[in-house]
């Protein structure tokens, strides 16, 4: 039988790299944290600590997860919030998973239309920057459902240090005021926003310098008292509603009466023998991340070695190919019949593995859908306690602030996650996503997300707790890092803090961060026919966990401790704690 020339590069491959495998030279990351109790990895070292303690005195991984999402509402505003919504992805000890969908959910007066003007274009900053692009918040909701269900302590207990925080201020440091500074022209205006986040003569807090939130503070100590009907039901909701009244909204208070958490089946595959457990829809995250794995699982990563021309094209081509399904055939499955098990097939993989070139890069408008995202300031921690219980929350305001609004004495910063929808299918959201009508805006409907709270596991026990912000770059955030253990023998550290690729199909370009790759790989990839967008800035800040080790070596060893936590370097004001 003769061979082609796709089978005698894939032989040469085999006969080369099968010699020995590559290895990586990485630049130097501080060490992860240790535990051998429990880790808590967040993006703000306070709410770090408050998880610590929460696991110190009894309590499991839900309940340190619930306690730092209100201390991050507090001490990181920028993302942290009960303004807003997100996920939670629990592995529980004896190996059973559940997934929490709280995510923010469209007004009942919203239309399909809503943000385009007379013509059907999409009005500038409609969607982001007024009360009209605020979704339902589903965060105070979600948190107590985890509690309530798979918690241990009060309610009372957990709130405490968020309430403390907010009451007697926190010391501002490097990056605490850096997110502040970076955002200040737009909280000035709102005349709320400012009143909490610029000092009177309108700058921002600088380091060193306390912030207090007496308003927020009030609103947590009532649902600290009386549970999710202080928020949905009571003063803050009606505050809410009539701020968005009188400032061009359309939220009403059924809005947040009828506001439900949704407890979903989480999202499962097979990746080189481990089980990868994540977000299902309304996430595209767990879907793409699988599918992207499954096409990945036929090419020998270990062997081509990391940043190298091959692997980059591989990968980018598996991307490719997954974010064209992503953006036309996912959306809220109480809307949208979503083709999850198509998608996770690995007979579907090896399709998109024999239509991959493996000398030219593929030509995304090739790929268009018949009928035919989300901001980085999105905030992701991971958590495990003692007994092996393992959480993975990525909750989020969408933009930084979210909409910048705050409704007269609530101290509560809104969302923005309207924008998450497709405003006009075929038309790039401020993020560059180009989405189709699966993803358009219905009444309740939840916006289609790229956050992807995950939990790996090797041989029925927990192996990895991951996760990252980075609005439509989420997704290859968490795969990139999961591939860096797996395939590449970085450790937990190394493999967050590695430089990132990503395309995401549409606009057609590779991005790549600054010394991600090397110019002879950049020379290799642009003969292939790839464009290449040379950032001039990172992106994410991923937070991760790895069991029995720092690395795959060290776990096979079995010298490791049990624990070993990794915030980005990426991220200013994040720590990784253990005990």
């Amino acid at each position: 039988m003769p061979l082609n020339r796709r089978t005698l590069i894939a032989a040469s491959l085999s006969i080369t790299f099968a010699l020995a495998p590559l290895t990586g030279v990485f630049a130097a990351s501080p060490a992860p944290a240790k535990g051998e109790h429990g880790m808590v990895v967040t993006a703000q070292h306070l709410a770090s600590e408050v998880g610590i303690e929460v696991l110190k005195k009894g309590g499991n991984a839900v309940d340190a997860a619930v306690a730092v999402g209100y201390a991050l509402a507090v001490v990181y505003p920028n993302a942290g919030n009960i303004g807003g919504g997100g996920f939670m992805t629990i592995r529980f000890k004896d190996g059973k998973s559940t997934f929490l969908d709280f995510r923010e959910r469209a007004p009942l007066a919203a239309t399909k239309t809503m943000y385009l003007d007379k013509d059907g274009n999409p009005v500038k900053g409609a969607s982001l920057d007024v009360y009209l692009a605020v979704g339902v918040p589903g965060s105070v909701a979600g948190l107590e459902m985890a509690r309530v269900k798979y918690g241990k302590l009060s309610r009372q207990d957990l709130m405490a240090p968020a309430i403390g925080y907010a009451r007697d201020g926190f010391i501002l440091n490097q990056g605490d005021a850096a997110s502040f500074a970076g955002s200040a022209d737009r909280l000035a205006k709102d005349p709320a926003a400012a009143a909490i986040f610029l000092k009177p003569d309108g700058k921002p807090y600088g380091i060193g310098e306390r912030l207090v939130q007496p308003d927020l503070a009030a609103s947590l100590a009532a649902i600290s008292e009386e549970g999710t009907d202080a928020f949905y039901k009571g003063a803050i909701a009606d505050a809410i509603v009539k701020a968005s009244g009188a400032k061009g909204g359309i939220l009403a208070k059924p809005d947040f009466e009828q506001y439900a958490v949704r407890e979903l089946k989480p999202v499962t595959c097979t990746y080189r023998g481990y089980e990868i457990t994540s977000s299902p829809p309304p996430s595209s995250g767990g879907v793409i991340i699988c599918e992207i794995l499954n096409v990945l699982e036929g090419y020998p990563l270990s062997y081509l070695g990391a940043g190298s021309a091959e692997t980059v094209h591989v990968m980018v081509e598996a991307m490719r190919y997954a974010y064209v399904d992503r953006n036309s055939a996912l959306g809220d499955p109480d809307f949208v019949d979503n083709p999850v098990s198509k998608l996770l097939d690995k007979a579907y993989a090896k399709d998109i593995r024999d239509k991959i070139d493996p000398f030219r890069a593929g030509v995304s408008q090739d790929l268009m859908p018949k009928g035919f995202g989300e901001s980085k300031e999105t905030t992701h921690y991971s958590i495990i306690d003692d007994e092996g219980n393992a959480v993975a929350v990525t909750y989020t305001l969408n933009g930084s602030f979210g909409a910048g609004v705050v409704a007269d004495g609530t101290g509560i910063l809104l969302n923005n996650e309207m924008d998450d929808f497709t405003q006009k299918p075929g038309v790039p959201n401020l993020y560059g996503l180009v989405q189709g009508e699966a993803n358009a805006i219905q009444p309740k409907k939840t916006p289609l997300s790229s956050m992807s709270p995950t939990v790996v596991a090797k041989d029925g026990k927990p192996f990895m707790v991951i996760g990252s912000p980075g609005g439509s770059r989420i997704i290859t955030i968490t795969l990139e890092a999961i591939v860096n253990v797996i395939d590449h023998g970085m450790n937990i550290q190394e493999a967050i803090d590695a430089p990132r690729i990503h395309h995401q199909w549409l606009p057609d370009k590779v991005y790549v961060e600054p010394f991600g790759l090397s110019p002879d790989t950049e020379k290799l990839l642009a003969d292939m026919g790839y464009h290449l967008d040379l950032a001039d800035q990172t992106w994410g800040q991923a937070a991760g966990i790895l069991v029995g080790g720092k690395s795959l070596a060290e776990i096979e060893k079995g010298s490791g401790a049990r624990y070993n936590g990794a915030i980005d370097s990426r991220a200013a004001s994040g720590e990784a704690l253990g005990y």
